[in-house]
């Protein structure tokens, strides 16, 4: 069959080149993998490379129907097995990507490309590359962006340029970092939280710099998103509802299609060639989920901050003599580039206390874990990844947010959704005492139970007839693969 009797959708799908990007797309693209779309997965050239040296080319192959090309971001090349500097990726990719991206697309949609490849019908961005949306126009197809962190968090962002206005951000002098004024409420933005605080808005607020890089660049591509076909939150509506109400009155149509995990698991069969396909960017340790058969349900500290999150040599140690002075076993994923400038050494005494109840390892499949009943607390950085898979397990979450909209979703886990509890300085009796409360302690139960009851939540939003599965029904047929003569 030749590519021009082929009637398939054709989705290219662009995450932004960090893996707590590319794990909730890949989630997306092979949703619609399953409801009869031929995907393109583009990642960038350095996580191409990166995803080959963690599991071989075979990692790269794709299966009919999906394939994976790679465009070059505009860094220069490295061999580093770490994500890059998250700023210099944001300026980069703004300028440098829409070129190459253009060649892919013109490259795709050439009639001689080999095999049954159909046109390209839309594409699915991350609503940080927003570069996308001038392509798509171009050929006249939907480019829908999606936001891979919570709606609150967006909302936040979105209303940077408002706290600007007000003069508000950037900060007067470093004094107000530390003298409360980061503690004045925000009461005047409709879908936040109350009790709100300027602390609580994605970390980029927290500049003296009027013409700092970050600020401009997330008010540059949230102000583009008006520009999208629709856009996607990985979350559902009951968690998020008054957010997604308040955007919804300001951005093109909004589909709320979360939690991933549990959307994929309903609808893609385990086991089968496209459940396969993975782009972590390390190698995952199986090991992990071995070592917690055995343990008592709900009896393991869970440790891991992510893909970007580091820290100093004094913190590691805190966490490190936390967890070993809380009695209880532990898992913890310690990357190479953990810590920050250095690698990540531990006490011998810690390693030889604790060799009999602590494993560490560098990456696991972090949704299997959570949802092993050996865990009952989370240690985390509160990306929305780990938040969303924490929701799924129903694990209680002890919060440090490093930056960005971690922040946000850390005041929303403790203080909103009530399944959280926050480490300020990390000093190993914080540590220790809140792994304890959690695990033991009369917040612990109370935790507990809400975040059962937010798992029973997610995984109703789920069902055949819940709002998330209800949504991407709606996404596919009404905006990705309309109906001929409909308007998109």
């Amino acid at each position: 069959m030749g590519r021009l009797a082929v009637e398939k959708p054709h989705a290219v799908c662009v995450p932004f080149p960090a893996q707590g990007h590319i794990n909730p797309m890949l989630r997306l693209a092979k949703l619609l993998h399953a409801h009869g779309f031929h995907i393109t997965f583009v990642l960038t050239e350095f996580n191409h490379s990166r995803l080959v040296r963690s599991h071989g080319p075979d990692a790269v192959k794709g299966l009919p129907g999906f394939r994976f090309e790679a465009i070059p971001d505009g860094l220069p090349p490295s061999d580093d097995d770490a994500t890059q500097d998250i700023q210099a990726l944001c300026v980069s990719t703004t300028i440098n990507c829409l070129a190459p991206f253009r060649r892919l697309l013109a490259k795709l949609n050439h009639p001689e490309l080999d095999g049954d490849v159909p046109p390209v019908s839309c594409v699915v961005s991350d609503a940080a590359m927003t570069f996308t949306l001038d392509a798509a126009q171009e050929l006249g197809i939907p480019d829908v962006l999606f936001w891979t962190s919570s709606a609150s968090g967006y909302l936040a962002f979105q209303h940077y340029r408002h706290l600007v206005d007000r003069g508000i951000v950037p900060l007067k002098d470093a004094a107000e970092l530390s003298n409360g004024f980061l503690d004045m409420e925000v009461d005047w933005i409709p879908g936040l939280m109350k009790g709100m605080r300027l602390r609580d808005f994605p970390s980029f607020v927290q500049t003296l710099d009027a013409g700092d890089v970050m600020l401009h660049y997330l008010m540059g591509e949230t102000g583009r998103a008006s520009k999208g076909t629709a856009i996607v939150f990985n979350t559902f509506e009951a968690l998020e509802k008054p957010a997604v109400d308040a955007l919804q009155k300001f951005l093109p149509p909004i589909y709320t299609i979360g939690p991933f995990s549990l959307l994929s698991r309903l609808t893609i069969p385990s086991g089968s060639p496209i459940d396969g396909i993975s782009t972590s960017l390390w190698k995952e340790e199986s090991s992990c989920t071995a070592w917690l058969e055995g343990k008592k349900p709900g009896s393991v500290v869970y440790v891991s901050f992510g893909s970007i999150t580091v820290m100093s040599p004094e913190q590691l140690v805190e966490f490190a003599w936390g967890l070993a002075n809380s009695g209880y076993d532990f898992l913890w994923m310690i990357r190479p580039d953990l810590v920050k400038g250095d690698s990540a050494v531990l006490p011998p005494e810690f390693v030889e206390e604790t060799k009999e109840r602590g494993m560490m390892a560098c990456w696991c499949a972090q949704e299997e874990i959570l949802m092993h009943p050996a865990v009952g607390v989370f240690l985390t950085h509160s990306g929305w990844n780990s938040t969303l898979e924490s929701f799924c397990g129903a694990v209680p979450m002890i919060c440090w947010p490093f930056f960005s909209e971690q922040l946000t979703n850390c005041r929303y886990t403790c203080a909103e959704w009530k399944v959280g509890l926050e480490i300020g300085n990390v000093k190993r009796e914080v540590v220790e005492g809140l792994i304890r409360e959690v695990l033991a302690g009369e917040k612990g139960k109370q935790m507990k139970k809400k975040s059962a009851e937010w798992k029973e939540s997610a995984v109703n939003a789920c069902r055949l007839t819940g709002t998330s599965a209800v949504n991407f029904t709606k996404l596919v047929n009404d905006v990705l693969r309309p109906n001929p003569g409909s308007k998109t």
